[in-house]
C-alpha cells in the first residue's frame, strides 16, 4: 500500500487557515496569525497566495469541487441515496473546519469566486434532487430542493456536537437523514402530506 502523500505547504497553509477562520471569524485572523500557525512569517505567504480573499477563494471553491465530485461518483452506485448522505456525513465530521468556514464565509469571497463557488453548489445540490426525487417516487422538484438544504443543515451541524464518537455521530446523522428523506412532508403516503391544507 502506497504511503499518503504528505500535504504540499499550500495545503498545510490552506488547512491552518480554515482552522483559524472556523474559531476567530475571517476578519478575526490576521495573515501574522496563519504565518505563525504554518511556521513562517506573515509575510512569507504571499508567496503562495496574493492576499488573505485569494486564500478563502481557493478554499471554499476546493471544498465545493470536491463535494460536487464525490457526489457525482456516488450517484452512480447501486443505492444513490444512502451514498450521497454517508459521503456528506463522512465530508462534515472529518472536515468540521471546512463546514464552518464555508457556512459562515461566503459573503466574505470576491465576487468572481463568489460566483464560482454558487455555480459548484447548485450543482452539488441538484445532484441530490435528482436522486431524492428517484428515491421519493411523486415528490415536486421544490419539495426536493428544500429537503436536500434541510439535510444539510442538519449534517452540517456536526462541528458543534461533542456529544458521541465520530463513528455513533456517523451513524445517528446517516439514520435520521435517510428517515427524513424517505418520509418527506408532500410525498405520497405521508400522513402529514394529507393534513397539510392547500393554501
Amino acid at each position: 500500500m502506497a504511503e499518503a502523500k504528505p500535504p504540499s505547504r499550500r495545503e498545510q497553509i490552506l488547512a491552518a487557515a480554515a482552522e483559524l477562520f472556523a474559531r476567530h471569524g475571517f476578519h478575526g485572523v490576521g495573515i501574522d496569525d496563519i504565518g505563525s500557525a504554518v511556521g513562517i512569517s506573515g509575510p512569507a505567504l504571499y508567496r503562495h497566495f496574493r492576499s488573505k480573499d485569494a486564500m478563502l477563494g481557493e478554499m471554499l471553491t476546493a471544498i465545493s469541487e470536491v463535494l460536487l465530485a464525490g457526489g457525482q461518483n456516488r450517484v452512480a452506485r447501486a443505492d444513490p441515496l444512502a451514498e450521497l448522505v454517508r459521503f456528506h456525513v463522512d465530508f462534515a465530521l472529518d472536515n468540521p473546519a471546512l463546514i464552518t468556514v464555508q457556512e459562515r464565509n461566503l459573503g466574505n469571497l470576491t465576487d468572481p469566486d463568489r460566483r464560482k463557488v454558487r455555480a459548484l453548489q447548485r450543482r452539488y445540490v441538484e445532484l441530490w434532487v435528482e436522486v431524492i426525487r428517484a428515491a421519493v417516487p411523486g415528490l415536486s422538484e421544490p419539495s426536493a430542493r428544500a429537503a436536500a438544504h434541510a439535510v444539510f443543515g442538519l449534517i452540517n451541524s456536526t462541528p458543534h456536537s461533542r456529544h458521541l464518537d465520530r463513528d455513533q455521530m456517523a451513524d445517528l446523522l446517516t439514520r435520521m437523514a435517510l428517515a427524513a428523506l424517505t418520509d418527506v412532508p408532500g410525498s405520497p403516503g405521508t400522513a402529514l402530506s394529507e393534513s397539510v391544507p392547500d393554501e
